[in-house]
């Protein structure tokens, strides 16, 4: 209704009326004492000495002294921004804003009052969490945040409070804070995303929030139980104006739905397509406004609309409604690329705008797009459905394959001119010979491991086939109670740092945290829940300092650390307190010491980088590099769609680690925690306890869990750690019996100097190598200690094969 959305504010701006302490002289009578009561809250007024009261429309009627016709005719126009006289004929809008003296709204007091909303959402984990949950990325979309702080404490303005009071980012209630004496005000979309809603210009002109509190609590206001939000005389289109050369226009019922459709690369991304498309928003299911309805008009190059609309009643008749509205507005277009040679008399028969709608399999696009990976969405849009067709009235699919295409010439089926949209798609991930389309299928596949591996080597990491994998199960345990960790270890330039860095992009960016050093008190000072269900990245373990080391050691072990701390009061006094922090994170570190550890790596799994001459040729021939950032994605959503399970291993006690291993209970409690992981990430796959929300481990998990950690397990064993034992491997395999000098070494292994003679060193202390000569003539070295690793390898593998064969006789 017009009163709804008509403020007397605005009315009594228009008219140039300012009451004082909400009261005006009223215009009915001769009025000296200003009797008039103006309610701007409840938009209601009332004389007090002649007893006139009313509404908004009253108020114009009564102001102009007009028909309540030519009353609700003016406050219509008044809505859309513009002056209505009472004969009809609009007049240029005498709103000023005090400060600009600009008859249009203050984009650049808007444009600042976004960037300021913007800031915030960084420093709102709330926020961020509920982005996360709509699956949006504040990085690459244009959102903010508003915690209802931006007129408090230091950044309390007088002009910035005017301002905002104008434009309708505070309401003034008259009340005063009774702790502050200060005037308070109701902030518009407090705790809400903040989007913004745009001119031609691209200027920001209005601003839409949405809610990110629970609205289905009893509890609180109507303003908190409210979700949508819009600043008065409401103008503008998110995320812009289309380009004046669409040609394919997709119109979504939300701005949450439009703004996760310009996530999806292949459908907006400017510059890679033949066709421009654009996605606008309306406003809900009744918002195809004036504005919007004239934005489409000017398009003068328009092919197709495509809606993509809710699945409810409303968002279906909306699409019926609107199709049939812009079909009306919108003429046939005088341009060649809409002339079908479709023979009718031997003359060309001129097509109009194409009319269509998607199909979603969820209740709208964005839950669609939570559920669902993207190229999902670009086939629903292939086999999206024509509203008006010459056939039977009804609609038809579109006969498309994995392109949009617009088609060289039309079938006696398609004289209506129904070209379909052209958006490139790219199917290598998933490819088009794979049968799943959206991350939940490629979760249910048998084979999950083995292509999850191959995905993960798209996504840039070649080689380290068992180490990846390993890798990528510790990190994804940040999602249950007992995260994992994992430390590479390997030489400098192994590319260690490129591991952990390649699998944490792999992650979803809200949950990872990157570090490069760790100062001694930094984890104790983070909020009590900020490393919560997160993932640490540390580039260099080297760089930090023990009291560091301890304190993650500490944070590893009992996911809390507990200091006391100096605080101070609210008159200035020091006082202790007792800071808590909470850490259920897994984590990922890169060192090149294989020992200085230890009771770190006794909580952590270790993988050695692969340092051989053939892993440096698969790096070196690997080309397809086009498809890292589509594999990234993919296995980002592939992370989104694991659900919480506790896993139950029923086979725990029928396994058991050779007794040669070091810290065996520790160690075995690890390998337990990987065969949970194997069965964690085969959860669409597995048996959920009838008990409660738990999975329950087949003996395929054990299996697949030896074959990916049995390289950390002879780390374990190994009294080298990985670098160290691939450089002695060479030198066994160059020299065996003979001496050798410490450049024959060089010229074998491809290391330099300083990281030669420093494991040279550590060899001899640990008398796997001797040392021959004096220093002054140069030390020749003699292999001392043949251990044979491969056999403990072997012996390894036929125990844990042996004991495999057992269960399943058993089963």
């Amino acid at each position: 209704m017009i009163k709804d959305r008509l403020r007397l504010s605005e009315v009594l701006n228009h008219y140039g009326l300012a009451p004082k302490n909400k009261m005006l002289r009223c215009f009915m009578h001769d009025d000296k004492t200003a009797s008039l009561q103006v309610n701007l809250e409840k938009d209601f007024y009332k004389c007090h000495a002649c007893g006139k009261s009313g509404d908004v429309i009253q108020f114009i009627e009564d102001y102009e002294k007009i028909t309540k016709h030519e009353a609700i005719k003016k406050a219509g126009s008044l809505i859309g921004g513009s002056k209505l006289s009472v004969d009809g004929k609009k007049q240029a809008t005498q709103s000023k804003h005090p400060s600009t003296g600009n008859h249009q709204p203050d984009t650049g007091f808007l444009a600042r009052m976004f960037s300021y909303f913007k800031n915030a959402l960084h420093a709102s984990g709330p926020a961020k969490e509920y982005l996360a949950k709509r699956g949006l990325d504040n990085a690459v979309l244009e959102i903010g945040y508003n915690s209802g702080q931006f007129h408090h404490g230091s950044r309390r303005d007088r002009q910035l409070i005017e301002h905002a009071v104008e434009i309708g980012l505070l309401l003034d209630k008259g009340l005063i804070n009774n702790r502050t004496k200060e005037k308070a005000y109701q902030v518009f979309a407090n705790k809400s995303l903040i989007f913004p809603l745009k001119n031609k210009e691209d200027e920001i002109v209005s601003l839409y929030g949405r809610s990110i509190l629970d609205h289905d609590s009893p509890e609180g206001s109507a303003q908190v139980k409210a979700k949508h939000f819009y600043l008065k005389n409401r103008s503008g289109i998110y995320p812009h104006y289309p380009n004046s050369q669409t040609l394919k226009l997709i119109l979504t019922e939300s701005i949450i739905d439009c703004a996760s459709l310009l996530q999806i690369k292949e459908i907006v991304h400017k510059g890679c397509r033949t066709e421009l498309v654009e996605v606008i928003s309306c406003f809900g299911a009744n918002g195809l406004n004036d504005e919007i309805l004239s934005a489409i008009k000017g398009l003068a190059e328009l092919e197709e609309i495509i809606f993509c609309f809710d699945q409810d009643k409303a968002g279906k008749e909306a699409v019926e409604k609107y199709a049939g509205l812009l079909k009306e507005h919108l003429p046939s277009k005088q341009n060649d690329r809409f002339l079908t040679k479709e023979a009718v008399n031997g003359s060309l028969i001129m097509s109009q705008v194409v009319y269509s709608f998607v199909e979603l399999p969820c209740k709208d696009v964005n839950e669609t797009l939570q559920l669902h990976d993207e190229t999902l969405f670009t086939e629903l849009l292939e086999k999206r459905i024509f509203i008006f067709s010459n056939e039977d009235g009804t609609g038809r699919r579109a006969g498309l394959k994995h392109q949009f295409h617009t088609a060289d010439s039309l079938s006696s089926d398609k004289v209506t001119g129904l070209n379909p949209v052209e958006i490139t798609t790219s199917k290598s991930i998933p490819s088009e010979k794979d049968h799943w389309h959206s991350a939940t299928e490629f979760l249910e596949q048998k084979d999950l491991l083995r292509n999850l591996n191959q995905l993960i080597e798209k996504a840039g990491i070649i080689g380290e086939e068992n180490s990846r994998l390993l890798l990528f199960l510790i990190t994804i345990s940040y999602l249950n109670k007992s995260p994992l960790h994992g430390i590479v270890q390997g030489s400098s330039g192994s590319g260690k740092t490129h591991i952990i860095s390649r699998i944490a992009d792999m992650m979803p960016p809200e949950d990872v945290l990157r570090f490069t050093r760790i100062t001694e008190s930094s984890l104790y000072n983070w909020g009590e829940f900020d490393l919560f269900g997160k993932i640490i990245i540390i580039e260099d373990l080297d760089g930090l300092k023990e009291d560091a080391l301890y304190a993650l050691r500490e944070f590893i072990s009992n996911q809390v650390l507990r200091s006391s701390v100096t605080i101070k009061d609210k008159k200035g006094n020091n006082k202790s307190s007792h800071k808590i922090v909470k850490g259920q994170f897994s984590s990922l570190s890169a060192t090149t010491k294989g020992e200085t550890y230890e009771d770190n790596m006794n909580r952590s799994f270790i993988v050695a980088v692969d340092e051989s001459d053939e892993q440096t040729d698969k790096i070196i021939s690997y080309q397809n590099r086009s498809e890292q950032e589509k594999a990234i994605g993919f296995i980002q959503k592939i992370v989104r769609n694991l659900k919480h399970y506790e896993v139950i291993n029923p086979y725990a006690t029928q396994i058991q680690l050779p007794n040669n291993v070091k810290n065996k209970r520790r160690l075995n409690e690890m390998f337990q925690a990987i065969i949970k992981q194997v069965t964690f990430i085969n959860q669409y796959q597995r048996q959920v306890a009838p008990a409660g929300n738990y999975l329950i481990t087949e003996i395929e998990d054990i299996e697949n869990a030896i074959e990916i950690l049995f390289e950390s397990i002879i780390l374990k064993i190994d009294e080298l750690d990985g670098s160290l034992r691939q450089f002695f491997e060479k030198l066994k395999k160059a020299f065996k019996d003979d001496q050798f000098s410490r450049f024959d070494a060089m010229a074998v292994t491809g290391f330099k100097k300083t990281q030669l003679q420093f494991y040279l060193n550590d060899l001899v202390r640990l008398e796997y190598l001797k040392q021959i000569g004096f220093a002054n003539k140069g030390f020749t070295y003699k292999i001392s200690y043949n251990d044979n690793i491969q056999r403990v390898r072997k012996d390894l593998k036929e125990a844990f094969i042996k004991q495999l064969e057992e269960l399943k006789r058993k089963k």
